[in-house]
């Protein structure tokens, strides 16, 4: 690998640490910790052209990727995922250029891969010997099959009404699997609470600095794929947030070493309106989000009543001019059956949140009929 990784640094307060040793977030603040590269470095030693004898993986992208040798990487083949032009659902909503980035075509089904690939990794790197999640379902499968690749014996911790195949998923691959009475972020307290006696270390979304890494590239992709210039709005759904997290750093980087221009797509976050702090914190001008009180949806992954990221999302947001909405259970059964019937594709929940929103969008004028707009599908359906 060519890493040009520098250090860590944190997203609120800029105080620095070490890449080379185990890190969670802040010691001063407790926010979430950025990995920063050599980019001026990076600038006069890297161009687009060197990708195209590269993989199809994420993993093309090494030198903004924290994994700094080759035999830390820890793989199970992941690929490239599709941006598929869904024209017939375009022209029954009355939108010319509509998109679909499909992450389901991920090892384990989700974008979820993407993260846990690099947070494993790099805790194989490390030298980290236990690693433990809260996880509404998807992120637990990938840790658990992730860490059974490299060897590294897994703690998960998951509400009871978790969907089967997750932990079903979790099993097969001899994770230690807790089911709870609760919401993630219950499980993120037991977590907190007991990984210091027994020495795991912890993966939740945004607490450690390197799943967000592995998300942003789904920004490098979006962008290779539209031959660097990038849509006009991506609809994204967001529980813990890090999909938009990573790709707004992803897309500053790409900016920095001279591959895009400052063009950004308008970010739209599409929560479940029945867990929508993001949302409430949008429409009310807030800067971060309160806990949303008795969370419930059918999209697991949306269930998120407070994310630590919750500053980030909105920044990316209201920087990119974008917007948050929220859509119904029943809205988003509708779109579970729209976009099969449309285009032949089966997607979770949470990404037919995204299809669900066009419509409200559309009305409500926050995207136009001829702008390039690119929802993406997060996993796989799951019966």
């Amino acid at each position: 690998m060519n890493s040009y990784i520098q250090h860590l640094a944190c997203s609120n307060c800029d105080a620095t640490y070490p890449h080379t040793e185990p890190q969670n977030v802040c010691h001063l603040c407790g926010k979430p910790l950025f990995a920063r590269y050599s980019l001026d470095q990076l600038k006069d030693n890297w161009k687009p052209d060197d990708l195209h004898t590269r993989p199809n993986s994420f993993w093309r992208y090494k030198e903004l990727l924290p994994i700094q040798n080759d035999e830390d990487i820890v793989s199970l083949g992941e690929t490239v995922t599709p941006l598929l032009n869904v024209n017939r659902l375009g022209a029954q909503l009355g939108l010319d250029n509509l998109w679909i980035k499909d992450e389901s075509r991920l090892p384990t089904g989700s974008f979820k891969a993407r993260g846990l690939a690099m947070a494993v990794s790099k805790a194989k790197a490390l030298g980290i010997d236990k690693l433990a999640i809260p996880s509404a379902g998807n992120a637990a499968t990938a840790l658990s099959v992730y860490a059974a690749k490299a060897g590294i014996p897994a703690y998960i911790f998951m509400p009871k009404d978790t969907p089967a195949f997750n932990q079903k998923t979790c099993e097969l691959a001899g994770a230690n699997v807790t089911l709870i009475d609760g919401l993630i972020t219950d499980a993120g307290k037991i977590v907190a609470n007991r990984k210091i006696n027994k020495g795991w270390f912890d993966v939740s979304t945004l607490k450690e600095p390197y799943r967000v890494e592995g998300k942003k590239t789904m920004g490098f992709e979006l962008a290779e794929q539209c031959c660097w210039e990038l849509p006009d709005v991506i609809i994204y759904p967001t529980g813990g947030g890090t999909g938009i997290v990573g790709m707004w750093k992803g897309f500053k980087e790409l900016e920095r070493i001279g591959w895009i221009s400052k063009k950004r797509p308008r970010f739209i976050s599409v929560q479940s309106s029945g867990c929508a702090p993001i949302v409430k914190a949008w429409e009310d001008g807030k800067s971060d989000a309160e806990p949303w009180q008795d969370a419930d949806t059918i999209a697991s992954g949306l269930r998120v009543p407070q994310a630590i990221g919750d500053f980030l999302i909105l920044d990316a947001i209201r920087e990119s001019n974008g917007a948050a909405i929220s859509v119904s259970d029943g809205e988003i059964v509708d779109a579970m059956k729209l976009l099969p019937t449309t285009e032949g594709l089966l997607t979770c929940p949470e990404g037919a949140a995204t299809v669900a929103a066009l419509q409200p969008l559309l009305t409500d004028g926050l995207i136009g009929p001829s702008e390039k707009i690119v929802l993406f599908n997060t996993g796989g359906f799951q019966a």
